[in-house]
């Protein structure tokens, strides 16, 4: 039977496009997708998946051009963290960014150890049960560490300079924050040393926020601290206010709680440390190996205070440690 001439282009244009499909869908195919997975809210603190997207660039991956991510929020619940971890596994992805708490972490780890994990961690990794070694990992996770767990005792070594005769601190711990052990235990033993009385409040809702100020209030506390966790980081404007209702001078460990109106803020450069994990992760892309990355220590630190904050306190801060800051928000 003869075929037209229009029949035998269009056979013949189908069996182009036949061929072709295969080599889009490899194409397709070849562009990684990365995991993010947050224990936070979607929105909160934006400025980190900034600054992860960042150093991710920076290492030659672009979102939308040559890598994809998919995004998992637990909405500062920790029995989503599972399901929405299996989700990524399940997916095969190329890897999985664990932010926003130890916890999205130490859950992925137990789902796969195949998949690389790379983390962002306020504790140490090695006691945490995240890596072997700080040095080689030995195993599917590696990523940046912070260690803001360890910094209670300098927040009540400067809520000390500025109440030199305070004897009696608060102590705001997450409950299921990996992070709450050794923030308690460095702080009892500064207390100990110091000879001051340590107060703790334990927190992981808003409400229990508010009832743990009706504790401190109580006991009379002269200054409190709050431990590093990123669901009190995400509540920064609520602990301000409350604050100042009670007239406590608070220290923290992120400067957004000063941005949000609080005293005091030491700690690490959380924005650096997920700048890092966008360029671990890069090279994760790359076919490096996390056994191979050693865990990176975040080590740039910065004192953040309010004179605004201050003066609503009643506090005058001493020149020492305003000489001493990297900020003074007025």
């Amino acid at each position: 039977m003869l075929l037209s001439r229009h029949t035998r282009r269009r056979e013949f244009i189908g069996s182009l496009v036949g061929a072709a499909l295969p080599f889009a869908a490899h194409a397709q195919q070849a562009i990684p997708v990365v995991g993010y997975l947050n224990a936070q809210s979607a929105g909160d603190r934006p400025f980190l998946l900034d600054a992860f997207r960042r150093g991710l660039a920076e290492g030659g991956y672009v979102e939308g051009r040559n890598v994809a991510i998919e995004y998992r929020y637990a909405d500062n619940r920790i029995e989503k963290i599972r399901a929405q971890a299996a989700e990524l596994v399940s997916r095969q992805v190329a890897a999985i960014v664990a932010t926003g708490g130890n916890n999205s972490a130490l859950v992925a780890k137990t789902l796969t150890s195949v998949i690389p994990i790379l983390f962002t961690s306020g504790v140490d990794p090695v006691t945490a049960g995240l890596v072997a070694s700080l040095g080689r990992p030995e195993a599917n996770v590696t990523g940046v560490a912070w260690f803001s767990s360890e910094l209670p005792p300098k927040h009540i070594e400067l809520l000390r300079e500025v109440l030199p005769r305070a004897s009696v601190f608060g102590l705001f711990l997450n409950p299921i924050s990996p992070e709450a052990v050794t923030a308690e235990a460095t702080a009892r033993q500064a207390a100990g040393a110091s000879g001051v009385r340590l107060v703790l409040v334990r927190a992981r809702t808003v409400d229990e926020i508010d009832a743990a100020f009706d504790t401190l209030v109580r006991e009379q506390v002269d200054a409190a601290v709050v431990g590093a966790d990123p669901f009190y980081t995400g509540r920064a404007k609520q602990f301000a206010l409350l604050a100042a209702r009670h007239r406590i001078p608070f220290a923290y460990t992120n400067r957004e709680f000063v941005e949000a109106g609080g005293l005091m803020a030491y700690g690490n450069n959380v924005t650096d440390a997920y700048h890092r994990v966008g360029l671990l992760t890069a090279r994760i892309l790359k076919g490096a190996k996390p056994a191979d990355l050693p865990i990176e220590r975040a080590v740039k630190f910065e004192l953040a205070v309010s004179l605004t904050a201050a003066k609503v306190l009643g506090l005058t801060l001493p020149h020492s440690l305003l000489s001493r800051a990297d900020e003074v928000l007025d």
